[in-house]
């Protein structure tokens, strides 16, 4: 299986088009310690023709022309995606869906909680469904992805729920506990390749021991990297609430991700879905040197890994 990363930060992508942070400025700078990315979303192939997107990111149709491998190749119009696979309704999982509304057709995954969020959304009846069919993914169920025709793709998956949250837009205004979600608001997803075994939890609130038993073993995480402290959001000045609260687990602390995954036999450690606020985004950064020196790695756009 091939994977390859279109986009590693999260929403607002490196640099956001209103933060004029220091980091910001060294990547609009075009220091090559801060390295520009887009929206976090990484496609998967079985045989390096067709392939999946997990998520659909603003930043679609950018990312579609700086991978090749997703540049039409037969015809006057055609895609090599297809399929796409959403873990979640925020508006950086669903918003590039709306790239791909001329006429190519695809397979959308999604559960059903995220299906039933397009369907109420006028705008999403662009993309025609003779074209694109809605098909569910039912957690802790094995579902091989086929595209629009119902030709597999050779990706067998796994969606579970993850400890997350609601997308913000649909809150409302009563305030939520940290990890307040519906069964479905935010999934992971787990996919075979022969005996590797890839996991993608780009929104995830905390780790459980259930979901350490889930993760152990596998051959490559990627894994939700917002924030490197829980409160980062508000010492800098941007923000009011947790990390835990937007539904993000921290890089660093005592229930940080890197503390609660030391012990848990991963082969290849991955953050993803890095927010502009993380320090770690800087390659000269101390933190990005304390993750290395735990073992771990930070994504970046164009990234390219095989199982």
């Amino acid at each position: 299986m091939l994977v390859r990363v279109l986009g590693a930060a999260a929403g607002g992508g490196f640099p956001q088009w209103n933060a004029n942070s220091e980091a910001c400025c060294r990547a609009r700078a075009g220091d090559p310690a801060a390295k520009p990315a887009t929206q976090a979303s990484i496609a998967l192939s079985a045989d390096g023709e067709r392939w999946a997107l997990v998520n659909a990111s603003p930043d679609l149709r950018q990312q579609i022309e700086a991978n090749p491998v997703l540049h039409p190749r037969r015809g006057l119009r055609s895609s090599p995606i297809a399929a796409v696979l959403l873990t979640n309704g925020d508006v950086d999982a669903v918003m590039g869906l709306l790239h791909l509304r001329e006429g190519t057709p695809f397979a959308l995954y999604a559960h059903e909680r995220i299906h039933a969020v397009l369907n109420l959304n006028p705008l999403f009846k662009v993309l025609d469904r003779d074209l694109v069919p809605r098909r569910p993914l039912v957690p802790d169920e094995w579902h091989d992805l086929a595209d629009r025709e119902g030709s597999p793709l050779g990706l067998r998956i796994r969606p579970f729920v993850a400890p997350g949250k609601v997308a913000l837009y649909l809150e409302g205004g009563a305030e939520r506990l940290d990890t307040a979600a519906e069964s479905g608001d935010a999934l992971g997803i787990e996919v075979m390749a022969g005996a590797a075994r890839l996991i993608y939890l780009a929104n995830c609130a905390a780790m459980p021991m259930e979901l350490l038993g889930r993760i152990c073993g596998s051959t490559i995480l990627f894994m939700d990297g917002t924030l490197w402290r829980d409160d980062e959001m508000i010492a800098q000045g941007v923000g009011a609430k947790t990390g835990r609260r937007m539904g993000h687990i921290s890089m660093s602390g005592p229930e940080g991700a890197m503390a609660r995954l030391a012990d848990v036999p991963v082969g290849r450690r991955v953050f993803l879905h890095i927010n502009n606020t993380n320090p770690a985004l800087l390659a000269d950064a101390p933190e990005r040197a304390e993750l290395e020196s735990a073992g771990w790695e930070v994504a970046f756009d164009g990234m390219e890994l095989t199982l």
